[in-house]
């Protein structure tokens, strides 16, 4: 089994979602090894986003999602959204879904041009009741991280907590992006009743 090395930082955001008390577990480390991360070399040295939902509910009442919106100075028009197509064309918001999700994300690139990355990070939960067709995603928190490469070098920077209004400020953006979808506004503490 591969030793990961230790974490470059770590962030813990507490938060409530169906009457029970979660937390998640961010941390940042160096890919030192692309190959145990299903990487290939050009991966090597950027920075790898784990992000660990711990959340006391199971089955349904755990179905928890992940968006990401990032900022890249390679690609123009802001903040974009950041979904996993590993299968195909996505038609939905997330990036990882299911029953404590994790996130996972070790953006690169091939080439060695100077490059800018910020990526805001949403675990978010669906409105509605459980057994009718819910299409409405409700921010729980979020966080942000990222890097600058200039060269061979690469800074990581911290990740740090961001607020209602920085995923309000998303919320037109994804809206057009997903149009079968509504964003809530806010931060939520809980679903519909």
């Amino acid at each position: 089994m591969y030793d990961s090395p230790a974490p470059v930082s770590t962030l813990e955001i507490p938060y409530r979602w169906n009457g029970n008390e979660g937390r998640t577990l961010v941390e940042i480390r160096e890919n030192d090894d692309p190959r145990a991360y299903g990487c290939t070399e050009a991966a090597r040295g950027f920075p790898i986003c784990t992000a660990i939902v711990e959340h006391p509910a199971i089955g349904y009442a755990d179905m928890l999602g992940w968006v990401q919106v990032v900022e890249r100075d390679d690609k123009p028009g802001g903040f974009l959204s950041d979904p996993l197509e590993l299968l195909t064309d996505v038609t939905h918001p997330f990036a990882f879904f299911g029953t404590s999700p994790t996130l996972f994300d070790n953006p690169h690139r091939d080439d060695e041009q100077d490059w800018d990355f910020l990526a805001h990070s949403f675990l978010c939960g669906l409105g509605g009741e459980l057994f009718e067709f819910r299409r409405e995603v409700r921010a729980v928190l979020g966080f942000s991280w990222g890097f600058s490469r200039r060269g061979r070098e690469v800074e990581y920077f911290e990740p740090a907590p961001v607020s209602a209004e920085d995923w309000n400020g998303h919320r037109d953006y994804l809206a057009s992006a997903y149009p079968a979808w509504s964003f809530a506004e806010g931060l939520q503490q809980r679903p519909l009743p």
